[in-house]
């Protein structure tokens, strides 16, 4: 499986902080905003990575990342110079991606769980359509809303309803076969222009390939895409820090627990970019 992580877009609600720089280059506590969905595609066993990021920023990402041997990743990087949708990640990481399955985390959200790692690296190896991964949310309203069966089999998706039929919301991680590349691929543009990632999943669904997993017991998710959520982001991570001693959203601390770095510090990747 192959991970692409989407970490384009205006970051237009956290103005003026992104005047300057990526929403997914601000800190959250200790590490940039970025680390945290990085160290989710780590976590599920992923080595070789796609970074899209609007063009001008791309270099701040290499500067960062480099490479990624550093952390016993690959990294590649591609860009989005427009808004056009979740789903066309998919498209731009086709050549990619291409004959694998692919693992897509949204920039700027931030996951969190005892049993994270191990429900990752099960649903990874289960791939059959789509995997969606589902949070309850006290404020359905302004995500895309799961629709379930009695037995808790995926039926449909509402996009930010205004009566949502239920508390569980989509998260911005989602695993796919690799015909999930084509699919995006033939989507039609929605009416604000973009490929609508909601679509792509509804296809599954209707194929009856779509599966809803949970994201293991005392989950945390949260989108760091607004002032609040971003200060609470890192709030939280600093009370995770202070109070049990766990740090997250540190790729050097994973790649070092898991065999891919030496237990030194990791190299710096910044003095050897060209």
């Amino acid at each position: 499986m192959k991970g692409i992580l989407l970490a384009a877009g205006a970051g237009s609600r956290l103005g003026p902080l992104t005047a300057t720089t990526s929403k997914h280059l601000l800190p959250v506590y200790d590490q940039p905003l970025v680390h945290y969905p990085l160290s989710v595609l780590m976590l599920a066993g992923i080595r070789d990575i796609l970074l899209i990021g609007v063009p001008d920023q791309l270099p701040r990402f290499r500067a960062l990342l480099g490479d990624g041997s550093r952390l016993g990743l690959r990294m590649a990087y591609a860009e989005q110079d427009e808004p056009r949708g979740i789903a066309e990640a998919l498209v731009i990481g086709a050549d990619f991606a291409g004959s694998e399955p692919v693992c897509l985390v949204l920039g700027d959200n931030l996951f969190h769980g005892p049993d994270l790692e191990a429900v990752l690296r099960r649903e990874a190896t289960r791939v059959d359509g789509c995997v969606l991964f589902g949070h309850r949310v006290p404020d359905p309203e302004r995500f895309g809303v799961a629709v379930l069966d009695a037995h808790g089999a995926l039926l449909d998706i509402r996009e930010k309803p205004s009566v949502p039929p239920g508390d569980i919301a989509v998260t911005g991680l989602y695993m796919y076969s690799p015909e999930a590349v084509e699919y995006a691929g033939e989507l039609s543009p929605s009416a604000r222009g973009e490929l609508e990632i909601t679509d792509l999943n509804r296809r599954f669904v209707a194929e009856g390939r779509a599966r809803l997993a949970g994201l293991g017991e005392d989950a945390v998710w949260l989108d760091a895409g607004t002032p609040d959520s971003l200060l609470d982001a890192g709030l939280f991570a600093r009370t995770l820090r202070e109070r049990e001693g766990v740090r997250i959203g540190s790729p050097e601390d994973i790649a070092r627990r898991l065999g891919y770095i030496g237990s030194g510090p990791a190299r710096s990747t910044a003095g050897g970019l060209r």
